[in-house]
This record gives C-alpha cells, structure tokens and sequence, in this order.
C-alpha cells in the first residue's frame, strides 16, 4: 500500500512547491545514508540536535530523490523545482509520524504495542519469533522505538501483514501522544516501571501514566499487577480495556498467575490464566528475575491472542 504525494500534501497541510510528477510514495527517507530507490522516496528533512537533513537535499537531488518535506525550500540552483516536490510544513517530523499514521489506519488487523523501562525489545522479538509460524508478522527493526524509529516502523505494514508489533520508548513528557496516533495498539503490554529518564519527569507516577499513554485506546493491557504504581495510574487514568495484569505473589486481582521454578540454567513457568481457563508451564532459558519478568509479559500476550499450546511450548523455549 502506497500514498502519492497529492495524499500526503493533504494530510499533512503542506504547500507544494514545485511541479514534480505526483509519484506514490513506497519509501519514507530521513537518513540520506539509508537511500536505495530514489524515484519513489520521500525525504524529510529532520532537524536534530546533532543535525539539519535541510543540508543534504543538494546530494540526495543529485542522487535522483525529486521529493522532500521541508521547513523552506532550499536555494540552489542546481535543483530544477519543475521535477521536484517539495512539501512545506512546520515541523517534518510532525509531518512524517502524520504520514506514518494515516499509514497505520488503513490496516485492520490486530497491533501489539510495547513500552516500559526495561525489556521492549526483547519482549517485541520474542512475540514476533513465537507468531512467526501463524501471522506474517510487522515489526520495529532493532530498537525503532523512538519519535522517528516508531514511524518507520509503522510504515512498513503491507496488504500481506496481519499482525503488528511495535516498540515505543519516550525520554520527556507529551513524547508518547504523538507515538499513540501512529501505533495505535490494538493490545498492549507494560514491561515493567524503572528509573530510566526519571530526570525528565515531576514524579515517578508522571512517567507512568506518560508510558501508559499509549493504550489509551486499546481493548487490552498486559502489566505486572504485583507494581503498586502502575495499578494506581490506570485506575487514576479510567483504563477502559481489559486488564491483563500478571502477578508472581499469588495477587488475587491478577489474571494470570505464575509460580517460578528454577535452577541456574533454566526456568519453568506454570501457569493459571483467566481462573483456570487455561494452565500449563514453559520452559524458558532465562535464570534472572528480569529475564523472568520479559518471559511473563509475553507468556501473557501469547495467550491473551489465543496462540495454540503446541507453538506456546515451543515458542517459550526459544
């Protein structure tokens, strides 16, 4: 699925300038490093504080890029305005999550979001490993999981997708509602609650419900009920979706619940979900606590979306 450079004028309320060919766009491009087919990308040019992208649009016209989304139009003689676009707007990054979220709206399918302090990402790949066998699954490459990681991400969601899994992390305050317009999860799951960035909030419970932004629409929820803060702040927030809090001490308002038996190579999970709708014990590779906790979350989400005992087993196990 691809959107033309007509579509995105509109969504993102830009002024085109210029009178390239109106092309459909299969390439969001912030990064001229990352250039590979140049007649169908669109370059933003970020402004950050290691760099301005406005710098680089001389060498990616050279290059054959005809289509960019700027703050002003660059003076170069060299750039021939009647085979470019160039896109004004205010803010390029606003401009590309925009995009990214429009992008994200014409999926209909089921999209897991993840935050926390610890543990995104090996919680995303380990989800993506065990719905590999059932889904054509999307997800972050690596840790995309910033304000400009999360959209080219999200863009990668195709007509053959039919599960997304994306990582979002934020370091100051308001970063997350511009991640919930493009993720938009369907499911969600709160690693955990750490101090990571805590210089940048008023408080301990600001950066939690800040995280817990993310799942302000979504139909579900997976967390560690056993953290005091979190349980307070979704109360305190009006979560509406259904709270799949996991508990290791036996919590009483805990949908699944997990005793932990170990030794130092390995770990068995037996398992209690929904008041005994479904139990059972993995085996994963993890000994620590935090390892523990990362295999939970996605012992959770696995059978929140229902996945078979058979790819459950192996899944776990990695």
């Amino acid at each position: 699925m691809s959107h033309t450079i007509s579509e995105i004028t509109r969504l993102t309320a830009a002024e085109r300038v210029g009178s390239g060919a109106d092309i459909a766009v299969e390439w969001l491009l912030t990064d001229s490093r990352s250039l590979a087919f140049a007649e169908t990308s669109l370059f933003f040019a970020l402004r950050t504080r290691t760099g301005d992208g406005h710098r680089y649009i001389g060498q990616l016209y050279r290059q054959g890029v005809r289509h960019f989304v700027v703050e002003s139009v660059p003076d170069d003689a060299d750039i021939d305005l009647c085979e470019c676009n160039f896109l004004v707007v205010s803010s390029p990054l606003l401009a590309l999550q925009q995009v990214a979220g429009a992008h994200r709206a014409a999926f209909d399918i089921p999209v897991v979001g993840i935050t926390g302090s610890n543990g995104k990402t090996t919680v995303k790949e380990w989800l993506a490993q065990l719905f590999a066998a059932t889904h054509t699954v999307v997800r972050s490459p690596r840790s995309y999981n910033t304000q400009i990681g999360v959209p080219l991400s999200v863009w990668q969601l195709a007509e053959t997708s039919d599960l997304g899994i994306f990582e979002a992390a934020i370091t100051h305050p308001g970063e997350m509602a511009f991640l919930e317009r493009v993720v938009r999860p369907t499911y969600g799951v709160m690693t955990c609650l750490g101090e990571a960035h805590q210089q940048h909030f008023e408080s301990y419970e600001q950066k939690c419900r800040e995280k817990l932004s993310l799942f302000a629409s979504s139909k579900a929820l997976v967390y560690p009920a056993d953290d005091a803060t979190i349980c307070a702040c979704l109360d305190e927030m009006g979560y509406r979706g259904e709270r799949v809090g996991w508990t290791t001490q036996d919590n009483p308002d805990a949908l699944l619940r997990v005793h932990v038996e170990g030794d130092s190579h390995s770990t068995v999970l037996h398992y209690d979900y929904a008041h005994g709708q479904r139990r059972g014990s993995v085996c994963v590779p993890f000994v620590t606590k935090a390892g523990h906790h990362n295999a939970i979350s996605v012992l959770a989400m696995a059978l929140l979306l229902g996945l078979d005992e058979a790819n459950l087993t192996q899944g776990m196990h990695l």
